[in-house]
């Protein structure tokens, strides 16, 4: 194959018509997976890439070293204690997968292996272990397996006294399981096998037949999905139903397996909740009565429907209200404030309350993993981005705080003196002001001369907090800034950021990324000719849009498994996760919406003009994104794109949403990206 000559895909038009308006898909047929047109297609894409970049192969073979050489082989977690046992994850040298352990009363005791997963993964391109959940007398493991990368999970048991895995093997599950007091009955969450939404609870008897569990709750909307989980007070077992906008969940004692799980407060479109239990009443985190940025409120364990709620903690305007947890003497508030995390402790009785103490503006702090109620030590972790990440227990009587781990930084050479953090804000064409956090080496000049790799998400309310990343100074330390825009669709600004980057408002995700790329070219921070973009999924969906509103700003794009054909994807309920995206993108059986998302989709906007220098990344089995999105959009570029500059295709014929599953192996997918920016910049030595 010539180098000169990219993969042409064969055209087959596809009318798709609804609202009187006709769509022809040239492309459609690369959603045949089991056409073996389209495994052509797909490595014949491959192949062009392999060719393309064959002169980076070396590079991106130090880079994946020098990425690896700064990470700990043989790491481990900071133990936690649960039910009178301490839990630990660690790995071994030469391994690419962890090592789940625990020691009986004390970190003294001989270690129990619970699971090797390096064992377990021999055989299999990809392999995930699903959440392990320990029965109440210690004595019993449940498990989830996943060796196809599609987060359809194997649910198991094992015995950890005898080693033994038990003959009981439910398919098609989320991963985990939750036991009920009597440590015989397990309850689980399936997947509808077509379009993977977790749909139905089920119970199951230790030593009866899997074909013989009872399904418990079967969740029929499908802009829902369900799970369960148990209340950190032990005493109740709660099924949770969940949409964008909406929740209700059902509880039933632990102690009462057999019996029927009771509506804690019915459904309303628009009313989301969350519960927690302490002593004889439930604490609801909500945004009843128009709480835009939430607040908790109150009720007894007998009386739990809404007009029964009473107020704890009043909505702010200022200050979003993003979780609590409870234990025995204290509970604590995770809040954030003008985009920035704040931990909140309070007394249950009143005596004191008081903030941790912050001070950086480009920092992530949030509460750990703190199962154990009975406990006056809470667990939280900061990091930030210039500052590698730590694990602190903080005792909230005495104030005294423990660092018991800050995340190693190996091979020599970093010093986070060298390094400059900052938060800038730029102004959006709506007189918005945008947020970013930034982090460059101190002896990086800003110039226009200078590289600036711009990430954002933009979606689903989530928000992408600055972080510190080891792997990320192998850009930083070759002259890169790297810049996170705070983008509306997340919620850093709080629910409205969120509420009006959605929907019919989701072009000011777009607007407000663009507005921030040319907010670093006015302040001479870097020019067209060396600003680079990146996101995945929704944020891929956020390259796709920006590159067709504004291709002359960047001179190179990575799309990692991005959502671009958003109208079609959307009107076909067979393809997971698409019936509960309504609330996020609207529903395009609605004229209304089915417009809005046309004038925005990538695929559908292709149009003959110059693109930016393009890597664009999937997975075969992909689960969130299927595949065939990025496959279409790119051979739709190929056709109509004007310019000569790179557009590569690059699929993972194993792997799915999440890329490859081994500690090490997924840096492989980063070099990979990583030497794509680099060459551009012609700093591959």
């Amino acid at each position: 194959m010539s180098i000169k000559h990219p993969p042409k895909a064969k055209k087959i038009p596809k009318e798709l018509v609804i609202h009187n308006d006709v769509r022809v898909d040239d492309y459609y047929w690369l959603n045949e997976k089991e056409n073996k047109d389209v495994i052509s297609y797909l490595e014949a894409e491959n192949d062009y890439y392999d060719a393309l970049t064959g002169h980076t192969k070396d590079f991106q073979e130090s880079l994946f070293q020098e990425m690896k050489g700064r990470i700990k082989e043989d790491d481990s977690s900071v133990p936690y204690k649960l039910n009178d046992y301490w839990y630990s994850t660690r790995y071994v040298i030469g391994g690419e997968y962890p090592l789940y352990s625990r020691f009986k009363h004390s970190l003294e005791a001989t270690e129990e292996i619970m699971f090797n997963c390096n064992d377990m993964a021999k055989g299999h391109d990809y392999f995930s272990l699903g959440g392990i959940a320990i029965s109440p007398d210690n004595k019993l493991a449940a498990f989830g397996v996943d060796t196809v990368s599609r987060r359809q999970y194997t649910l198991q048991i094992k015995n950890l006294e005898t080693g033994a895995i038990l003959e009981d093997k439910i398919e098609n599950t989320t991963g985990g399981g939750v036991w009920a007091n009597d440590n015989e009955t397990l309850f689980y969450t399936r997947k509808d096998p077509v379009t993977l939404r977790s749909d139905k609870i089920y119970k199951h008897k230790l030593g009866t037949p899997t074909s013989d569990d009872v399904l418990i709750f079967h969740e029929k909307d499908d802009t829902f999905s369900t799970f369960i989980y148990r209340t950190k007070s032990k005493k109740y077992l709660v099924i949770g139903s969940f949409s964008t906008l909406t929740s209700e969940f059902q509880i039933l004692s632990t102690d009462n397996p057999d019996g029927k799980f009771e509506v804690f407060s019915s459904r309303v479109r628009g009313l989301e909740y969350t519960i927690f239990h302490y002593e004889d009443s439930f604490y609801i985190l909500t945004n009843k009565d128009k709480a835009e940025n939430f607040k908790l409120m109150r009720t007894s364990e007998e009386k739990t429907y809404s007009e029964h709620w009473i107020e704890f903690i009043p909505h702010r305007q200022e200050v979003l209200l993003e979780d609590i947890d409870i234990f025995k003497e204290y509970y604590v508030l995770s809040e954030r404030e003008n985009g920035l995390n704040k931990i909140r402790i309070v007394r249950w009785d009143g005596a004191e309350e008081y903030f941790l103490p912050f001070k950086s503006e480009t920092y992530t702090a949030y509460v750990g993993s703190n199962p154990d109620f009975d406990t006056e030590i809470l667990r939280y972790s900061y990091n930030s981005m210039t500052t590698p990440s730590s694990v602190i227990d903080f005792n909230m009587r005495t104030k005294a705080k423990e660092v018991k781990k800050e995340q190693e930084v190996l091979g020599g050479k970093f010093d986070k003196e060298n390094y400059k953090e900052l938060r800038l804000w730029a102004t959006a064409r709506d007189g918005e002001k945008i947020p970013m956090s930034v982090v460059y080496r101190k002896d990086t000049i800003l110039n226009k001369d200078t590289p600036i790799l711009q990430y954002a998400y933009g979606s689903y309310g989530s928000t992408i907090d600055p972080y510190f990343s080891t792997v990320r100074l192998s850009l930083l330390d070759r002259g890169f800034v790297f810049a996170i825009a705070h983008i509306r669709g997340g919620e850093y600004l709080g629910r409205r950021w969120y509420e009006t980057g959605k929907l019919l408002k989701k072009k000011n995700t777009f607007t407000d990324f663009i507005d921030c790329s040319k907010y670093l070219i006015e302040q001479n921070m870097t020019s067209a000719n060396h600003l680079y973009a990146m996101g995945g999924s929704a944020g891929g969906l956020l390259m796709g849009a920006i590159i067709n509103m504004q291709p002359d700003i960047y001179n190179g794009i990575i799309a990692a498994v991005p959502f671009v054909d958003v109208v079609t994807t959307m009107l076909d309920d067979s393809i997971p996760l698409t019936t509960g995206e309504y609330d996020e993108w609207g529903n395009p059986n609605e004229k209304e919406y089915y417009d809005y998302m046309k004038s925005y989709s990538p695929y559908d906007n292709v149009i003959a003009q110059e693109y930016p220098n393009m890597l664009v990344t999937t997975g075969l089995h992909d689960s969130q994104v299927q595949y065939f999105e990025p496959a279409k959009w790119v051979a739709k570029l190929r056709e109509l794109k004007t310019d000569n500059h790179l557009l590569l295709l690059n699929t993972n014929m194993e792997a799915g949403h999440g890329g490859a599953s081994g500690r090490f192996e997924s840096l492989r997918e980063v070099a990979k990206e990583y030497a794509f920016l680099l060459d551009l910049e012609g700093k591959i030595a």
